[in-house]
């Protein structure tokens, strides 16, 4: 029997457009124009400036797009490494539930539109490329049962190089042989460390490493079609990624469960809040909470959370240092919940980071390990709100929308979309959306691009770009 690497390769280089379902197709469309939102969004920020400076001054003339508002056409490479960092640049990119620790869009997504355009391809063989390269990373994901992040490793920076060079191999016309040595490739460039949580500081290393494996994607494919090799046992050999990087505990028959018959795609999730994915139920139940029993934000005397145990270690940031911080940390993000729209990333801005009325709430807020997390994996939290006046409001949330139980429909979609590019030209702006939604239909993606506005002045820019300016 073939080794799973070799399994996962066979597969990637055979499918075919014919062979994906409907509902598969509509969440890798709805997961690419959530990308390419998030892009949008990002590219204004500081932090994303700095990656676009490098990106253009290092890209040379070329046939990809950057796809912020006026973004340059670079190298491939170069074009990926910029997409894939702004993509995550404000904790609004897509992932997968159950958390397999991958981000199918900022790191598969972006190397794959780069190839794309790069070598004038269609928009069904995108789509073709995505669904191959998600099929493979998220089981990848799921092999590792999130050991890679116990260990300190950032586990979509590593599990990232693989989906991106399976969805530019596919692009490239692979067949078993050569994305085999892709993978093989892909495997020696995975990379990505979390002491930034540890910490406390240097968070934009965070946004790095989704840039890196997008990029690694583009290089790991391109190599291969040169006739660059790579091992064939890259993932399940005694020094290959599982034992290396996640070490025991890993299950390796994840790698091939399902393959062919079950369609991993389907759990890809698409964000509700522009903040890390452990603190979108206790989010979503101070949304509900509020609206149900119409409390202010002063009368809250503390806050109480039964979630899971990243939430209680790693997400529990009483006092984050700077705004990404605050994004990944779930006392602050509950705390702000009270004060502004959260589904709008322009409440995050410095005025809300340093407000200290949202400082001293996050600060009473308690976080706890639930029973039923002790014995597996959930995001489900129970919020537990007590008022000044001794009542106590209690909420538990086990989801929201965006989650593939509970997908966004087509209008959902669009005002999302609509929503986090709004300081882009606006019927630019439904025009993408509509012809993301029809992607199969292209001929070639060359037009896809963001429109800035025709005159956009500092203060239609995203106020939490401004903001951290200031």
């Amino acid at each position: 029997m073939a080794q799973d690497t070799v399994q996962l390769a066979r597969y990637a280089a055979a499918l075919r457009y014919g062979d994906i379902p409907p509902a598969v197709l509509q969440r890798a469309r709805d997961a690419i124009a959530d990308t390419v939102a998030a892009i949008a969004y990002g590219a204004d920020l500081p932090w994303s400036r700095m990656i676009l400076d490098y990106a253009r001054r290092r890209g040379g003339t070329g046939k990809s797009r950057i796809l912020a508002p006026g973004g340059a056409n670079v190298q491939a490479p170069q074009a990926a490494f910029a997409n894939g960092a702004l993509a995550h640049a404000f904790e609004m990119d897509n992932l997968t539930w159950p958390n397999s620790g991958v981000h199918p869009g900022a790191t598969m997504f972006v190397p794959a539109l780069a190839m794309a355009q790069e070598r004038g391809l269609s928009g069904r063989e995108l789509l073709t490329a995505f669904v191959a390269g998600a099929e493979v990373m998220i089981r990848i994901g799921r092999a590792t049962r999130h050991n890679n992040e116990h260990r300190g490793f950032h586990a979509p920076g590593t599990t990232g190089p693989f989906g991106g060079t399976v969805a530019a191999g596919r692009l490239l016309g692979f067949d078993d042989a050569r994305m085999t040595n892709a993978l093989g490739i892909a495997g020696s460039l995975a990379c990505g460390l979390l002491e930034f949580a540890r910490s406390g500081t240097g968070a934009m290393v965070k946004r790095l490493h989704m840039g890196r494996a997008a990029e690694s994607g583009v290089l790991a494919a391109s190599l291969a079609e040169s006739g660059f090799t790579g091992p064939e046992t890259v993932l399940e050999g005694p020094f290959g990624f599982l034992n290396v990087y996640c070490g025991e505990g890993t299950d390796v028959a994840a790698l091939t469960k399902g393959l062919g018959s079950e369609w991993a795609s389907l759990r890809i999730m698409l964000k509700r809040f522009p903040v890390h994915i452990t603190s979108h139920t206790s989010v979503q139940a101070i949304e509900d909470l509020r609206a149900e029993h119409g409390y202010a934000a002063d009368d809250v005397a503390a806050i109480h959370i039964a979630g899971n145990p990243k939430m209680a270690t790693i997400n529990n940031i009483p006092s984050p240092s700077d705004l990404m911080m605050a994004q990944y940390s779930l006392p602050f993000c509950v705390a702000l919940a009270h004060h502004h729209n959260v589904r709008d990333p322009r409440s995050f801005n410095l005025k809300t980071f340093n407000d200290p009325a949202i400082r001293a709430l996050a600060l009473r807020v308690a976080i706890e390990v639930s029973e039923e997390a002790r014995h597996g994996h959930t995001l489900a939290s129970t919020v537990t709100v007590t008022l000044s006046d001794g009542r106590r409001l209690s909420r538990r949330v086990d989801g929201f929308p965006g989650t593939p139980e509970t997908p966004l429909d087509r209008t959902a979609m669009r005002d999302k979309f609509l929503l986090i590019t709004r300081h882009c030209d606006r019927r630019a702006m439904e025009r993408l959306f509509e012809r993301l939604q029809n992607l199969e239909s292209e001929r070639n993606l060359g037009w896809l691009r963001v429109e800035a506005k025709a005159r956009r002045s500092a203060s239609a820019r995203p106020r939490a770009a401004a903001a951290v300016r200031r």
